[in-house]
């Protein structure tokens, strides 16, 4: 746990729950965070009931012994699941990345709390789904203004989005983190791969090859292999080739969103680096975007219209009659 300053001011909390982790920050009266903390309860190893233990555990320094008001809580992520804490359905898109009165209030055992779940957004055609990412994407919003934008978000699925006049016009999703993980441990490949290292070389050796060849994916895959049996492809080019050949397909199929254009990359760290490395040798333009401030901004943003459309002296009666009615 950070600390930056008195937690006894905290105004609300922020909430960003993923599948493996779960990452909350104490905010104050003047937007100042003013500390954080986080640990691996992820939805993955939760059940429905667990998840208020789960945010008390590591969140209820954070708030007074004996509050004037319940604290709001601002959820994203996938708390809002169907198998989760509470269900915050879809929105579908075309639409603005979070919207007034759309949280989902979830009703709470401690009268300190007061938690509203930030839904995620849907694509019927095709067929695609997100959550967490809308609450990024209200961050940028509120940071680019209402402008027309292509974004890319890398992770174990990454989602590459586009924005209309600062609304969420379509997006598509590729497994090129999961696929990576799974073929680099599960595969014949596993017996090449080193567990860590770089070469850029062998990485954008195979972008290119994927941007010009895209349908010899599963080809060039093996070829990895044997690489390493013919001509003594070491095992830290081997993991960035196999890295460089599958974003390299994800390039291949979304060419016509980042051609010659701006994109602004999500993320950070080693994978965020690799994507924005390939984006840039293929001629866009990355743009590197802080993923936790722009997660902190979109939960602010959010705070701000919950705060312009719920009175403060309904926020604890709030949740418990909205469940009674579904």
């Amino acid at each position: 746990m950070s600390a930056y300053g008195p937690i006894a001011d905290t105004d609300w909390i922020a909430v960003d729950w993923g599948t493996s982790s779960l990452r909350v920050w104490a905010v104050g009266r003047d937007g100042r965070v003013l500390a954080k903390a986080a640990s691996q309860d992820g939805m993955g190893t939760l059940a429905p009931d667990g998840y208020e233990h789960a945010l008390l555990k590591l969140a209820g320094s954070f708030l007074p012994d004996n509050p004037e008001r319940p604290v709001p809580v601002v959820v994203c992520g996938m708390a809002g699941a169907k198998q989760a804490w509470t269900e915050a359905a879809y929105r579908a898109v075309p639409c603005e990345p979070v919207a007034a009165g759309q949280m989902m209030p979830v009703p709470t055992r401690d009268p300190r709390l007061s938690v509203s779940i930030v839904p995620g957004l849907c694509q019927m055609t095709p067929a695609n789904v997100m959550r967490g990412e809308e609450t990024q994407l209200a961050g940028l919003v509120s940071r680019l203004g209402a402008v027309d934008a292509t974004v890319c978000m890398p992770g174990t699925h990454s989602k590459w989005v586009q924005l209309e006049a600062g609304r969420v016009a379509s997006f598509s999703t590729f497994m090129t983190g999961e696929l990576f993980a799974v073929i680099s441990a599960d595969t014949i490949l596993c017996k090449t791969i080193a567990a860590q290292g770089e070469d850029r070389e062998a990485f954008l050796g195979a972008v290119n090859e994927m941007l010009d060849n895209p349908g010899g994916l599963t080809g060039a895959l093996f070829s990895v292999r044997a690489g390493a049996l013919l001509t003594g492809l070491d095992g830290a080019a081997a993991r960035s080739r196999l890295s460089g050949l599958l974003i390299g397909a994800e390039l291949a199929a979304t060419r016509a969103q980042w051609a010659r254009r701006t994109v602004h990359l999500v993320g950070s760290g080693p994978l965020a680096e690799a994507y924005s490395v390939a984006l840039e040798s293929a001629g866009a333009k990355p743009v590197q975007e802080d993923a936790e401030a722009l997660t902190l901004a979109g939960l602010a943003q959010v705070r701000g219209l919950m705060s312009r459309t719920i009175p403060r002296d309904k926020t604890q009666r709030l949740p418990r009659r909205l469940s009674e009615r579904t």
